[in-house]
């Protein structure tokens, strides 16, 4: 369960990815009551989520062409150094008062520069543990995740109030401090190498004719979407069950969203005991909560719905961690940024297309009977999946060939 926190490197990236991560969801809930207070419209506060997802879903295949040709080092270090200048612009534009177009600017230039430093983070991360490690640091890395979420939001909660939203974007601004500085003291010596794509097979052509021969990843990103578009919009469905035939409210969906966080926590802590996160793993997992989620507007109660929420989000974890997992090791190397920004990409989509799809469904046929089709629906994707991966394949994959390049600690 603790292999990956046995490598120095991980235990020194572990701990800046929690500051990180718990900056950033301080910086989100700030940002969002600074967009409302500002306008007094959920449509606008819309906008600006939208303005910090668009990158991802029109640029992120170019992103992971450039995180596969560069060094990950290098690319990482430049992007956390661009979000706390832009935190720091952030903290001055709010605290003096400046329009609301300076603002999404900001947001939108955030998004710019997550979108290309993501696939990088994806492949630096994959330097500090050795390849058999690999699916516990991701499975620590959802831990920490669910941590830091729950740390922000809740310190964030606190600060607003008491010292305003410029003090949450200058901690946000510290935590990058954090990874920058975590990175310039782990031991390179260390670092497992990763190979880098040669010039001739570095571009976007390149990636997607690489993905187009490779069954399992198709597999897996085909899931993926259905499972994130329909399976994975919870903060949609509890709302709408909250509100409707839970007549539960306000109240009812803060104790939901605390179960659903309590579970994507204990997901990750039953995923880290897992030596290896195969594709059975993953759908069987994901046949599991498909399985729930059908069921789960169906028992009575609050409590007979959060006791449900509470394996769906433990299972949603595992289904991602394993997803990731096999993504990274299934693809070659040099075409991991691309894999992983291809994944980004289908994950903005599944989110844009999955959260209004589910609203209209429980505004047409009620939340109870919205999460009995979702869930059928998931279901019925998971077993294509799993027959498709059983199908013989028409002939063998040739493997990429791939000039080795020691991208650790390249600067």
């Amino acid at each position: 369960m603790l292999r990956a926190l046995r490598n120095h490197n991980y235990r020194l990236w572990a701990t800046a990815d929690l500051i990180s991560v718990t900056g950033t969801w301080m910086q989100v809930l700030g940002l969002n009551w600074v967009v409302l207070e500002m306008t007094g419209s959920a449509t606008s506060l819309g906008v600006s989520v939208l303005l910090s997802t668009l990158p991802a879903m029109l640029l992120g295949p170019w992103a992971g062409s450039l995180a596969d040709r560069f060094p990950p080092r290098r690319l990482v270090l430049a992007a956390e150094s661009t979000h706390l200048a832009l935190a720091l612009v952030l903290a001055y534009v709010v605290w003096q008062g400046l329009p609301l177009g300076a603002v999404y600017a900001l947001t939108a230039a955030s998004g710019l520069i997550g979108t290309f430093g993501g696939p990088a983070l994806g492949r630096f991360a994959s330097q500090v543990v050795p390849r058999e490690d690999l699916g516990n640091a991701l499975a620590w890395n959802s831990i920490v995740n669910s941590v830091g979420r729950v740390l922000g939001m809740s310190l964030a909660g606190v600060l607003v109030t008491a010292a305003g939203q410029p003090v949450l974007f200058l901690i946000n601004a510290a935590s990058f401090l954090a990874v920058i500085g975590t990175i310039n003291v782990m031991r390179t010596r260390e670092f497992h190498p990763l190979e880098v794509s040669a010039p001739e097979q570095a571009g976007v052509r390149a990636g997607l004719g690489y993905l187009r021969g490779r069954r399992p990843l198709l597999i897996l990103f085909a899931l993926g979407f259905v499972l994130s578009a329909l399976g994975r919009n919870y903060q949609v469905t509890m709302a709408a069950m909250a509100e409707g035939p839970l007549g539960a409210g306000a109240a009812g969906y803060g104790v939901l969203s605390s179960v659903f966080a309590v579970g994507t926590v204990l997901g990750g802590l039953v995923t880290a005991r897992i030596r290896e996160l195969t594709m059975p793993v993953l759908l069987g997992a994901a046949a599991v909560t498909s399985v729930l989620q059908a069921l789960s507007g169906y028992l009575p109660g609050l409590l007979g719905f959060a006791a449900l929420i509470l394996p769906i989000a433990a299972g949603a974890v595992l289904i991602d961690t394993a997803k990731s997992t096999r993504l990274q090791l299934d693809a070659a190397e040099g075409m991991r940024g691309r894999m992983l920004a291809i994944q980004g990409t289908v994950a903005a989509g599944a989110g844009a297309v999955g959260a209004p799809l589910l609203g209209w469904l429980c505004e047409r046929l009620g939340p109870s009977q919205a999460l009995l089709v979702a869930g059928l629906v998931t279901l019925a994707a998971t077993a294509l999946a799993a027959a498709a991966s059983r199908a013989p394949r028409p002939m063998p994959e040739r493997p990429l060939a791939l000039p080795a390049a020691a991208a650790a600690g390249g600067s």
